[in-house]
């Protein structure tokens, strides 16, 4: 892999010339068909630039580092961060759940999801980049919900809420890689959530069936 993405700050710099839409979506683009190819390890700035159709330098104006790239092409397959608000902590969960499952549970999602793993797992810089650029934001995203929970009586005062956040975000990211059961990701998680809330606080069973009989069942090799 090339070392020439780390460059002078004065190529980072702005020339003072508006930048182009298209030549940001083209880069983009090109990082993520690289990633798929050949992998992030092996993949090059020259090649990124090549195949989105631009200069080096109109990439080294824009990002940093290699991770802040990667960081930002992954981050463009998603949808815009919302914060619901329907009164209740179940309506609330429901929208977190469908919006999480929406573009991750595909073929696509989990391979995107399965190397951003095992890049982070291998790469400080990356792992934080993508911690302060994605994960953060999601992160107080869903702690909003949860302390409004807590405010109508939900959940108890004292409920971890980052523990919360991270067995969930856990049994998300173990369901879409592994797949352990045979039904849909949402019910699964529904069930997961619904075992924190009986353990955490004060009643009523998920919506969708939640608190109902165990449907999927642990698939045989």
């Amino acid at each position: 892999m090339t070392n020439d993405f780390f460059m002078s700050n004065q190529i980072n710099t702005s020339s003072g010339r508006p930048r182009s839409i298209h030549a940001d979506q083209a880069i983009l683009q090109a990082t993520l068909d690289l990633l798929a190819e050949v992998g992030y390890e092996s993949m090059s700035i020259e090649a990124i630039a090549n195949r989105a159709g631009v200069g080096k330098t109109t990439i080294y104006r824009r990002y940093t580092c290699k991770e802040e790239l990667v960081a930002d092409a992954i981050e463009s397959l998603r949808d815009d961060l919302a914060i619901p608000d329907t009164g209740s902590f179940w309506g609330d969960m429901d929208i977190v759940i469908k919006n999480a499952a929406k573009k991750i549970d595909s073929p696509l999602g989990r391979q995107t999801l399965a190397l951003i793993i095992s890049t982070a797992s291998s790469n400080p810089q990356f792992a934080q980049v993508y911690w302060t650029k994605y994960i953060k934001l999601r992160r107080e995203a869903f702690a909003k919900v949860l302390e409004r929970a807590q405010s109508r009586g939900e959940i108890k005062d004292n409920a971890d809420i980052d523990l919360i956040i991270d067995l969930v975000s856990g049994s998300l990211y173990y369901a879409l890689i592994f797949k352990p059961t045979t039904e849909p990701v949402e019910a699964y998680m529904r069930r997961t959530i619904d075992l924190l809330v009986r353990g955490l606080g004060h009643g009523a069973g998920g919506a969708g069936g939640a608190g109902e009989k165990v449907k999927g069942k642990r698939e045989k090799e």
